[in-house]
């Protein structure tokens, strides 16, 4: 059985989706959502997850410790599996990541890959810009990206 619940956070709020005894889904919205708080109680791994993510915030948690599925296509399964491992505070250029798949020519298949990613700060593609240091994409906003690298303390051409 599928739990949805959202949690508020200093860019907007967060739907965070459980199932399986994993997170499956989280996605950001700016502005209150009306059926925040709408979902009713929230379970023991609900309760982590919204700890872990203000932890996050906070500037305490580095890494998440959330058990997690991912959907998607087995490239797409890749490139989020070594977006996980970029450490906080570190960005890699969309060609590390295609390199460090053993895909060295896929970049561009890579932006694809961070653009479908159902776990947007779980699976860090904030960490993944353009090879020339600057941003480059971000389906959540390049606002919300530079905001996340900011809180991480990454260096990254503005």
């Amino acid at each position: 059985m599928e739990e949805r619940f959202w949690v508020q956070i200093p860019i907007g709020w967060a739907e965070v989706r459980l199932e399986g005894g994993a997170v499956t889904g989280l996605s950001l919205r700016r502005e209150k959502p009306l059926e925040a708080g709408a979902f009713g109680e929230v379970s023991p791994l609900g309760k982590k997850v919204s700890q872990e993510i203000a932890e996050y915030f906070e500037g305490i948690r580095r890494e998440f410790d959330l058990p997690v599925c991912l959907h998607g296509s087995e490239f797409q399964k890749t490139v989020w599996q070594a977006m996980r491992k970029i450490p906080y505070g570190q960005v890699r250029s969309y060609g590390d990541v295609a390199f460090m798949i053993g895909r060295p020519t896929a970049a561009r298949a890579v932006g694809g890959a961070c653009n479908k990613n159902p776990l947007w700060l779980l699976v860090p593609c904030h960490r993944v810009i353009s090879g020339d240091n600057s941003l480059g994409g971000y389906g959540g906003a390049q606002d919300v990206k530079r905001f996340l690298l900011r809180l991480e303390g990454a260096r990254f051409r503005e």
